[in-house]
C-alpha cells in the first residue's frame, strides 16, 4: 500500500475538480443551511454588501469536499488499474485557517485543488499517519475564493 507522501510530492498542487454554482443551487443550499438574504433572494442580494446573489461559504466548502471525494474515488480506480493499492483515508480530525476570500456568485465555476504539505506517524497507532493538506478553490478569473488547511487520517 502506498502512502500519500509517496503519491504526491510535498508542495505540488493537484486539481481535484470544478463545480459551477447556479442560482438554483445557491438558493437550495441556503434554504437548508444558511438562510441569509444575500444567499436566498437575487433582488435583495443586489442591495447587500456583496451586490449580487452569492453562495454561502459553507456551500463552497461542501463543494470542495464533493470534488475531493469524487477525485479520490477516481484515484483509487486509477491506481488499481496500475496494480497499485491506494492508501486508506479516514476522516479529517479537523481543519484550520478557513478563509472565504471572495464571494462566489451565481454562474461562477470554482476549480478546487489540494496540495500535500506533510505527513507524520501517529505514535499511539502503528500504521496510522496524519497528513496535512492545503485545500483551495479558484474562480474562473483565477482568484482564490476559499482556502483552508486540513488534516487527513491515513491508516493500514
Amino acid at each position: 500500500m502506498m502512502t500519500l507522501a509517496e503519491l504526491y510530492a510535498a508542495g505540488r498542487k493537484t486539481v481535484i475538480g470544478s463545480l459551477t454554482f447556479t442560482a438554483e443551487d445557491i438558493v437550495r443550499f441556503a434554504r437548508n443551511f444558511d438562510p441569509q438574504s444575500f444567499h436566498l433572494d437575487a433582488e435583495e442580494a443586489k442591495h447587500s454588501l456583496f451586490g449580487g446573489l452569492c453562495a454561502s461559504g459553507w456551500h463552497t466548502s461542501a463543494g470542495w469536499m464533493q470534488c475531493f471525494v469524487r477525485f479520490w474515488r477516481d484515484e483509487i480506480r486509477r491506481l488499481a488499474a496500475e496494480g497499485l493499492h491506494a492508501p486508506n483515508l479516514g476522516p479529517s480530525p479537523g481543519f484550520r485557517e478557513l478563509k472565504w476570500l471572495k464571494p462566489v456568485y451565481a454562474g461562477d465555476t470554482i476549480t478546487y485543488a489540494v496540495t500535500f504539505l506533510e505527513a507524520r506517524s501517529v505514535a499511539s497507532r502503528p500504521g496510522w499517519r496524519i497528513n496535512t493538506i492545503l485545500c483551495e478553490g479558484e474562480n474562473q478569473h483565477g482568484e482564490t475564493v476559499i482556502q483552508f488547511e486540513s488534516k487527513v487520517i491515513e491508516f493500514t
